[in-house]
């Protein structure tokens, strides 16, 4: 292994366990905030949050099999796998959020106010995209395609994090009980195509 390529693969270890540190801390937060605060775009941020969370740990194993010198095959497979289970994970954020935005707008249910939910999601504004930015970089030379999933996931968490900001901060000033569920069905619309692209990588790379 290349001393180049050896350093970029230590940074992309270090990178996930700052990814994986950050999602524990951001899920528990935002899924406590999310129930007390009875707020689907709450919730599924920090649904959002656990998905980052276990795709940063599958991807963390994968870099670290490569790391710590397995053969080329162990280190295709794992990115295979890794891959399959973004892709996997990112159907299930997509399923959650249409169905908890459709019963939520038909039963008209009112999530509350949550000033600790917007702090963090004021957080992760700030946070994912500079993480995203550290990822590509990172990717440039290992090119994987796990970590291409991963950083859409990232981007998703950013994307996710603006919207809660948006629905959160009108129902908490303006008492608007529908634009935490609106927030989260425009949401869904970039969510949909990047779950797409996501499947299409795990099918290539079983292919």
């Amino acid at each position: 292994m290349e001393a180049a390529y050896a350093r970029v693969l230590r940074a992309g270890v270090r990178v996930e366990a700052f990814t994986v540190a950050w999602m524990v801390v951001e899920s528990v937060v935002a899924i406590g905030a999310g129930v007390l605060a009875r707020s689907v775009l709450l919730t599924a941020f920090g649904f959002d949050s656990v998905i980052e969370l276990l795709s940063g740990v599958a991807l963390l194993w994968r870099l670290r099999v490569e790391a710590l010198g397995g053969d080329r095959a162990r280190v295709e497979r794992t990115e295979g796998l890794v891959t399959r289970i973004s892709a996997v994970l990112l159907l299930l954020l997509c399923v959650y959020v249409l169905l908890s935005s459709i019963v939520g707008l038909l039963l008209r249910l009112a999530p509350e106010g949550s000033v600790g939910g917007l702090v963090v999601a004021f957080a992760a504004v700030v946070a994912m995209p500079l993480l995203a930015l550290r990822k590509r970089q990172v990717n440039r030379t290992l090119d994987s395609a796990a970590l291409r999933a991963d950083i859409v996931e990232t981007l998703t968490c950013a994307y996710m994090a603006a919207a809660t900001l948006v629905g959160v901060g009108l129902n908490l000033v303006f008492h608007w009980w529908w634009a935490d569920y609106l927030a989260a069905l425009v949401l869904l619309f970039w969510l949909v195509q990047e779950t797409r692209e996501a499947i299409e990588a795990a099918r290539e790379g079983a292919a």
